[in-house]
């Protein structure tokens, strides 16, 4: 009985730590609900989504919730998720924008960035709050390299072969070995493989888009007239996303590591 009471407390410290991970999506969540079917004068709901998620993302450095070098990261997915947005919207027509906005570019509001930027933030706190670390992690080249092919992929295949499947078994082998450990307050450390941590959060992401196309954040083909749930087809799309935004901060946090020890040694 103890063992079980044990494990639930444990799941439950581990919840309410990643609830606190979560704080940049659930700020997304709750200003999609908030202004969903409001009017707003002068200014349309998704401009007024955008402002209210810069000044959010101010706070998170004002407030010490993220340093400028991890901003950094944040708003280079956001660009990299804002590019994508422009092309699926325009030229393989994979969704649209139902609402007016004046702070667009080529009918994809900028607020959609703050969406991507939203799971490099919830990466970096999870780094952070889980004072997670990593073992068996490739080298950095080959890290990039297939996050580079990844991500080209979701352009290319509208012109040639979809490549995920083969990308997909890529992944499968460089990171078999590798696995995060962690802490839940600070008691002893736990080990969970990549490949299942990139599983998970992409299936959490692939809820968190039902619930934003319910908010019409946007809309798929299948929801013009009524919404309906994304396709299951989406969780491969989110599994292989998520990876880079990890990589991206990983080979961060690995290179702050390695300057910071070359640092101590230095000192002594």
């Amino acid at each position: 009985m103890n063992g079980l009471k044990n494990g639930v407390i444990l799941l439950f410290n581990f919840a309410k730590i990643q609830a606190a991970c979560c704080l940049f999506p659930l700020a997304v969540f709750a200003t999609l609900a908030i202004t969903r079917g409001l009017t707003f004068p002068n200014i349309p709901r998704y401009d007024l989504i955008f402002v209210i998620l810069l000044v959010f993302q101010v706070l998170m450095v004002k407030l010490k919730f993220e340093t400028l070098e991890e901003l950094k990261i944040i708003c280079l997915f956001h660009i990299l998720g804002l590019i994508l947005e422009i092309f699926k919207v325009n030229i393989s027509h994979s969704w649209t924008y139902p609402e007016p906005a004046y702070l667009k570019i080529w009918n994809v509001p900028f607020y959609s960035g703050f969406m991507y930027a939203s799971v490099g933030s919830y990466v970096v706190q999870s780094w952070k709050k889980l004072q997670l670390n990593v073992e068996y992690w490739p080298p950095l080249g080959l890290s990039f390299g297939l996050s580079t092919v990844l991500y080209l992929n979701f352009f290319t295949n509208y012109f040639f072969h979809d490549l995920r499947y083969f990308i997909i078994l890529a992944i499968v082998l460089i990171f078999w070995r590798t696995q995060f450990t962690f802490c839940i307050n600070g008691r002893k450390r736990y080990k969970m493989k990549a490949l299942f941590s990139f599983a998970l959060i992409g299936f959490f992401i692939y809820i968190a888009e039902n619930i934003a196309s319910f908010f019409n954040a946007y809309r798929y083909p299948n929801q013009a007239e009524t919404w309906h749930l994304v396709g299951f087809g989406k969780m491969s799309s989110w599994f292989l996303l998520v990876i880079v935004s990890i990589v991206l901060v990983v080979n961060l946090k690995l290179k702050q590591s390695s300057r910071e020890n070359k640092l101590i040694k230095k000192t002594r």
